[in-house]
């Protein structure tokens, strides 16, 4: 039947049977539901003592553990590609992968993460391509807001994705929507939240909401964010003891001290010399991003491409994990915040994949204190262009999609047992 791809079993000899008892999950162009085998690898880590390697660079970062035969409905059902190989091969597979000539090594995955999904509690007009990822994955998670944070709750997860939030207080900028009723109701969900918590306005409240996130990296948290949620939690950081919003957003002029060369970049963790777009009419907060609406992308949708960095595997692991895929160069994807202007990513940053050509970078990953972060720009990665209230992306339909393992690459990431890292 077209379309049907069945798991390839692979016997190593006659006595197969007998010697089977290591599973390769390749991740490779050979894999027949990458996404899901996220989804699969996560659920093998839940088990007690289970432990899985990463095989960083090798056919796509594959999965490598221990065999059972309980394995198999599960890998059938969610129609991963999978292989049954002897130790003997393990250790082969092993030994080329731990070779100091190979830019290949073994991760070893040991926990999985406790994850947070940052999200109002009112239906949002679009989709979010982290909790698409996770749901369509099977990986659990838990959904928080700001009152959850306030009430010192980040310490019981370990991962947190930032959903498409504005920080900055001014609900994402998008003033031609102020008489819809999402708009309404998640305005309203966050006046009340800010006035419960003792705030003035909306503005303090995500002020405070997005230094508690700080700290939660400070203390060895991992942050993901996308789209809007990344460039406004640095300006927020930024602006903190400012009033950046406009009168038509909070009913009073901004601070009269608003400029590039007042705000905090020290606080900020991956952006600098930014300047804000105060106009209220302007769809965009800062020139951080790499393309400011959508008329003036200097690229069009056909030419539009990012190329993941290449990194050592064996001393630059962590960045290796985080660009884990099958393939290199990857379709561009637009947002509300698209990309990073090269220019505002503070040097100790780690840039993973970037469009060189227009200079805009579209991946980044850095270090606060204990904790780490990653930024991916844009909003969904198999939908170019998405609009308010437009369908959500069937990822039934995108299981292979290279941009969206950039995504699950930072589910397992904290998993990782971790060795002294360069960066």
């Amino acid at each position: 039947m077209k379309g049907l791809i069945l798991p390839l079993i692979i016997f190593c000899s006659s006595f197969s049977s007998l010697l089977a008892n290591k599973l390769l999950i390749p991740m490779d162009e050979s894999q027949t539901n990458h996404l899901k085998a996220y989804g699969f690898t996560y659920k093998v880590l839940q088990g007690e003592d289970a432990k899985v390697s990463w095989l960083l660079n090798y056919k796509g970062g594959s999965f490598l553990m221990e065999y059972n035969p309980s394995f198999s409905k599960d890998l059938l059902s969610r129609g991963i590609s999978y292989q049954i190989i002897s130790d003997q091969i393990a250790s082969q597979i092993l030994a080329e992968v731990n070779s100091e000539s190979s830019n290949m090594e073994q991760a070893t995955l040991q926990k999985v993460p406790k994850i947070a999904l940052y999200s109002p509690k009112s239906a949002s007009p679009w989709d979010d391509a982290v909790s698409l990822a996770l749901t369509y994955a099977e990986i659990p998670f838990e959904t928080i807001y700001d009152q959850d944070v306030l009430d010192g709750n980040l310490a019981k997860y370990d991962w947190v994705h930032l959903h498409h939030e504005d920080f900055t207080g001014q609900m994402g900028k998008m003033f031609t929507q102020k008489d819809q009723v999402w708009y309404q109701l998640q305005l309203q969900e966050d006046q009340q939240m800010a006035q419960k918590n003792g705030f003035a306005k909306v503005s303090q409240m995500k002020g405070k909401v997005a230094s508690m996130i700080k700290d939660f990296m400070l203390g060895g948290g991992y942050l993901f964010a996308m789209c809007t949620a990344t460039d406004t939690f640095d300006i927020a950081l930024s602006t903190l003891g400012m009033d950046a919003v406009p009168a038509f957003y909070d009913g009073d002029a901004t601070s009269s001290n608003i400029s590039a060369d007042n705000l905090n970049f020290k606080n900020t963790v991956a952006f600098k010399d930014f300047s804000l777009i105060l106009n209220y009419r302007v769809n965009e907060f800062s020139t951080i991003d790499s393309a400011p609406n959508y008329t003036q992308r200097p690229i069009a949708e056909e030419n539009d491409f990012f190329e993941l960095n290449e990194f050592s595997a064996k001393s630059d692991m962590i960045p290796c994990m985080l660009t884990q895929n099958h393939q290199q160069v990857i379709h561009g994807f637009m947002g509300q915040t698209t990309g990073f202007a090269s220019s505002t990513v503070k040097s100790e940053v780690t840039i993973l994949a970037e469009n060189e050509s227009i200079k805009e970078v579209k991946y980044l990953y850095g270090q606060v204190g204990k904790g780490f972060f990653a930024f991916l720009g844009g909003h969904d990665p198999e939908d170019y262009q998405h609009f308010v209230n437009e369908e959500h992306t069937d990822l039934s339909l995108h299981k292979n999609s290279a941009g969206y393992r950039l995504i699950l690459n930072n589910i397992l990431f904290p998993s990782a047992k971790k060795k002294k890292q360069k960066t």
